[in-house]
């Protein structure tokens, strides 16, 4: 990967950082924040959505774009969703929980919190919300992070609400699932403070850290998403969004800057060239005998293939941007967006079962000489034209430098375009909520996670890697609520750690496992029900029947605790039956001994008590 001077280059970054909040209800409603699989929806619905005029008249260019694709959207409801997320009830008031959280990660960022909180409605037509706008809500401003390469301002905090999950993409529209919507969601965003590809990353893991200090953030894929603003002096502000995993972000950025880098460089040698952009034509006639798989089922279905000339392009619609992606891939997005499958272009012709002499006769209909490019497009004749337009507007921008635009990560850390960056139009008040007036006084700032390391260590004892890993694990709350209810720190540490990390690599369904249920567990051990040799049981148990009492599963398990009595005549037994190794080994014996012990009590005994008598067994033959 190339390396660049971003001081030089004059990098500015910033991020987005939206993470969904772990609260017993929705932000506008009472439904619960849970997650449902697909299969267990209760009824569909579907809408048609378009795009509105905000307050001032005036339509967003990104709503635009995405309204031009002909859409319907369908939509799977459950008995935990209800008529608020379908848009056919009004919203309730903003979710107090919510707002508590929210203003306690402001003052983690040292933020100024609003006197009042109003809800904004945002337009969005790509299906993610029925009503066609998501509901916002700013909280708070003005705050700062600290990373090794400097403070990073905080522009804003908002409450907002989630979109629906995308289930299925389809020929004329897209499956949502409305579980996810409306689930309280944190948007918090930096300052263009940001100057390396390593302090973006800093700054994100800073951010994620403040944020899991709550306790009430929900964990695991999906559940937050950064998205990333970079642009460099000749450049352009591009958006880049839904990168999931923090170790993406400094190759999103590195290759950012490279692919504005790359058009900048093209953009010089296309103006040096006077590089300019033809009308789109019909050249279906060139390819009416075509080979080509992609234009033949185009053709063959009552298609057409509509070309574009490229002049001064040559050589450099295939100059690649970032790693497998040319300027000729960014083309291809733009005529995505309007339904065709991609582009041709002669930078990779002949190929695809193109030939040279179809080539050399799309050349002569265009009129295109040497130095000239040309791309094209099959598909049914509505999508061909729009596509081809489409492509050749990007091929235009390309001569003026880096467009401003949103684009989508990939997993490999490279983009793709999704739409224009959204404007000042989208955005327009909420009438059918009212305002609230947060007081961050009524909430306690939490402990951050890196002080709870700490702690952990100087208070429960635990080393410095297990310390680190509760504190920062998705069970913290848990370990804390047992600890606070009396549970030995050592022996639920290993077990909201270690133990839950063999159950899985045993395919244990831990996900059945919640809270309560591993209290009930903890509770158990803590009162001498239980010895801890039987909690990997017990838990697989749960994990089968989640409806078990943890009392019954211990039954089920014949795990019921033993007296000491019943652990010595074990114990006898045991040295008993290897009277004569005892009698020659002495306490040598004990290591193969304890193993056979508590075998032969099947972990209804405490390692600890039966040790203790097995040593007294020994030591009275020895």
């Amino acid at each position: 990967m190339t390396e660049y001077d971003y001081e030089e280059l004059g990098l500015v970054a910033g991020l987005e950082i939206h993470q969904q909040l772990d609260t017993a209800t929705k932000l506008f409603c009472d439904s619960p924040t849970v997650r449902r699989e697909p299969e267990e929806a209760t009824r569909t619905f579907t809408r048609y959505l378009h795009p509105t005029r905000s307050e001032l008249g005036e339509i967003d260019e990104a709503a635009l774009e995405e309204s031009r694709v002909d859409r319907e959207f369908e939509y799977l409801a459950y008995d935990t969703t209800c008529l608020v997320e379908e848009d056919d009830e009004p919203p309730a008031e903003l979710d107090r929980e919510a707002l508590d959280v929210g203003m306690q990660i402001a003052e983690l960022m040292e933020m100024s919190v609003v006197d009042q909180a109003h809800v904004m409605r945002k337009i969005v037509v790509d299906g993610s919300n029925t009503s066609g706008f998501q509901r916002s809500s700013l909280v708070a401003q003005d705050g700062e992070i600290e990373t090794s390469e400097g403070a990073v301002g905080i522009e804003d905090l908002l409450l907002e609400e989630e979109s629906a999950q995308r289930i299925e993409e389809r020929d004329d529209g897209v499956l949502y699932s409305l579980d996810r919507l409306g689930i309280p969601l944190v948007e918090i965003g930096t300052k263009p403070d940001i100057s390396s590809p390593e302090q973006a990353r800093e700054a994100a893991e800073t951010i994620g850290m403040l944020l899991r200090s709550t306790g009430k953030v929900k964990r695991g894929l999906g559940t937050i998403r950064q998205d990333v603003n970079v642009s460099i002096a000749d450049g352009a502000r591009v958006e880049m969004k839904g990168v999931q995993s923090l170790d993406d972000i400094d190759d999103i950025v590195r290759n950012e800057v490279g692919r504005q880098v790359e058009l900048l460089a093209i953009r010089d040698e296309l103006q040096e060239r006077d590089a300019h952009v033809g009308d789109p034509r019909d050249v279906t006639d060139v390819f009416a005998d075509s080979d080509s798989g992609v234009i033949r089922g185009a053709l063959d279905s009552g298609g057409k293939v509509t070309g574009v000339r490229l002049t001064g392009f040559d050589g450099l619609v295939g100059r690649e941007l970032q790693p497998d992606r040319r300027l000729g891939t960014e083309l291809s997005d733009h005529a995505k967006r309007h339904g065709a499958g991609g582009i041709f272009h002669t930078d990779e012709l002949p190929a695809y079962g193109v030939t040279d002499e179809e080539v050399a006769a799309l050349r002569q209909a265009v009129g295109a000489e040497p130095d000239d490019a040309v791309a094209i497009v099959a598909a049914d004749s509505g999508t061909a034209d729009l596509a081809i337009d489409a492509a050749a507007a990007r091929a235009e921008a390309a001569i003026e430098g880096v467009p401003e635009e949103t684009r989508g990560a990939n997993d490999d850390g490279t983009t793709r375009y999704l739409r224009p960056l959204p404007g000042a139009a989208r955005m327009y008040p909420e009438t059918d909520v009212p305002p609230v007036e947060p007081d961050p006084t009524e909430v306690e700032v939490p402990e951050l996670l890196t002080e709870k390391v700490e702690r952990y260590q100087a208070e429960f004892g635990l080393d410095a890697g297990l310390a680190e890993q509760v504190a920062y694990g998705r069970r913290m709350p848990l370990f804390e609520r047992a600890v606070r209810d009396g549970a030995d720190p050592t022996f639920v540490a290993g077990l909201v750690e270690s133990t839950v990390t063999e159950l899985r690599r045993d395919d244990v369904a831990v996900e059945n496992l919640d809270a309560e249920h591993f209290l009930a567990v903890i509770r158990l051990v803590t009162d001498g029900d239980l010895a801890k040799e039987g909690v990997n049981e017990v838990l697989a148990l749960l994990a089968e029947n989640p409806q078990l009492s943890a009392e019954a599963a211990v039954e089920e398990a014949g795990l019921s605790g033993v007296s000491e009595d019943e652990v010595r005549d074990a114990v006898v037994g045991v040295v008993e039956r290897n009277e004569e190794q005892v009698e020659e080994e002495g306490m040598a014996a004990f290591s193969g001994l304890m193993g056979e012990a508590m075998g032969a009590l099947r972990g209804r005994a405490d390692g600890e008590v039966v040790s203790s008598v097995l040593r007294e067994e020994i030591q009275k033959r020895a």
